[in-house]
């Protein structure tokens, strides 16, 4: 490569990404139980995430041009065999084993899809035609996913679709007509789309109460997590909820209520700044991109984040239905970690590449 190209490279967004990463990793060490090395599983995938992150920036993103069907193709054989011979877990079989560890197709579907969608979408002047076609690249994806079951990832697609037309150019008023339609549908989708546990969830989540010691359970506590910690918190580790085990899975989908309580309105507002930063910067990257499909592959990554972001502290809070969306870079996993440092990569391959260098 060349060597002109790395004064391109973002170390802002690499600093904003390790920063957060080791804040989740403090996180993490907290709302681990006694008996759960969690914290140090982590930190091995925060070294594979940003050894891959840096790897994929050194490839030039045009080049997906050339193998973005085989990679489709890929990601569909791979949530197909998750359906037939997948791990479950926690509800859902979602996860396939490889070699010593297992793996979330669905996970590394996302940036898969951004690859697809910026390589379909940055080729072709968007109207209707184009946006019908792309609805149907993603569809399939979805529809697998949802299978397993895990709405909550499936939503994500979509959503990482929708941020992407918008960011192509798509008339505003293609949104609202399928806002209307989506809105249309919803008795449907309501009595012959969910599965009834889908359907417990939202009910739930308009009424806690109505299973406070079940399914209600988390929704209560993770409201008294978040009232607790008040200004400042209680204190790094002494978290009331988190500590005595009342807050279930702590360690990922309600991570956010551990730092409310634990460090306060301020702990919570760092980690806004730090993530409203990081999506600020993925903008910047974006609007310096050379050419639509760069722009678009950063927007996906940042919808991607910012999605995810906003349900997982909306679930928290009580504000969204619960869904097992992790906190971007603070929740415990290796998949989504690793799909996030992915992400990331991609849009340090268009920073490097903003002014049109070549490989040599």
């Amino acid at each position: 490569m060349n060597r002109r190209v790395w004064r391109n490279f973002d170390y802002s967004l690499l600093l904003l990404s390790l920063v957060l990463v080791a804040y989740g990793w403090l996180m993490v060490r907290s709302a681990q139980p006694p008996d759960r090395p969690y914290a140090f599983y982590q930190l091995l995938w925060i070294g594979v995430g940003v050894s891959l992150s840096l790897v994929v920036s050194l490839i030039d993103y045009r080049l997906f041009n050339h193998v973005v069907r085989p990679l489709y193709v890929a990601l569909l054989l791979a949530l197909g065999l998750v359906l037939m011979m997948g791990r479950t877990a926690f509800g859902g079989q979602r996860w396939l084993a490889v070699l010593f560890f297992t793996v979330q197709p669905s996970e590394l579907t996302k940036v898969g899809l951004i690859v697809t969608l910026a390589v379909f979408l940055g080729r072709r002047t968007v109207g209707f035609r184009t946006a019908a076609i792309s609805l149907l690249l993603v569809i399939p994806l979805a529809g697998l996913i949802f299978l397993q079951p895990s709405l909550s990832t499936a939503l994500i697609l979509f959503a990482i679709w929708g941020g992407m037309l918008f960011v192509a150019g798509v008339p505003v008023r293609y949104f609202l007509g399928g806002g209307v339609a989506f809105v249309a549908t919803l008795p449907l989708m309501w009595s012959y789309l969910l599965q009834e546990y889908m359907r417990e969830r939202i009910r739930i989540f308009l009424n806690p109460l109505a299973d406070p010691g079940g399914s209600g359970y988390n929704l209560l506590q993770s409201r008294i997590a978040i009232g607790a910690g008040g200004l400042l918190g209680q204190g790094y580790g002494s978290g009331g909820q988190s500590q005595l085990g009342y807050l279930r899975v702590r360690h990922t989908d309600f991570i956010f209520s551990v730092i409310a309580e634990e460090l306060g309105f301020l702990g919570a507002l760092i980690l806004f700044v730090l993530l409203m930063l990081l999506i600020f910067r993925l903008t910047h990257v974006a609007q310096q991109a050379r050419d639509a499909q760069g722009r678009l592959i950063v927007a996906g990554v940042a919808v991607m984040i910012f999605f995810q972001a906003v349900v997982n502290i909306g679930v928290n809070m009580g504000l969204v239905p619960p869904t097992g969306v992790s906190l971007p870079f603070i929740s415990y996993g290796g998949s989504n970690l690793i799909t996030l440092f992915i992400g990331l990569g991609l849009a340090q391959s268009v920073a490097l590449r903003r002014h049109a260098l070549e490989f040599e």
